[in-house]
């Protein structure tokens, strides 16, 4: 799958886009794979709860999708991380 990151994930993966092995299955799990490849994402998109932050968004192939939601393997995956601040 092919994962394209906004925002402080650049600072995890070094790059905008990067390509990682999946074999398919859900967005969480897609998640999972991308997390394992860059922990230091871990931080932007999961809180201490191990819960998806609520302003996380994921989009598959360019469609904003949930965790449960079906992910093939070559998916287009994009991740903007949660966003803090402001009133």
């Amino acid at each position: 799958m092919e994962v394209t990151v906004y925002g402080p994930l650049r600072g995890a993966t070094g790059e905008k886009t990067v390509t990682l092995p999946f074999d398919g299955g859900t967005v969480e799990d897609a998640l999972t794979v991308f997390v394992e490849n860059y922990p230091r994402a871990t931080s932007q998109l999961y809180a201490a709860d191990g819960q998806l932050r609520g302003s996380a968004r994921i989009s598959v192939n360019g469609k904003p999708v949930d965790l449960d939601d079906d992910c093939p393997g070559d998916a287009e995956l994009t991740v903007f991380p949660a966003v803090q601040g402001g009133r």
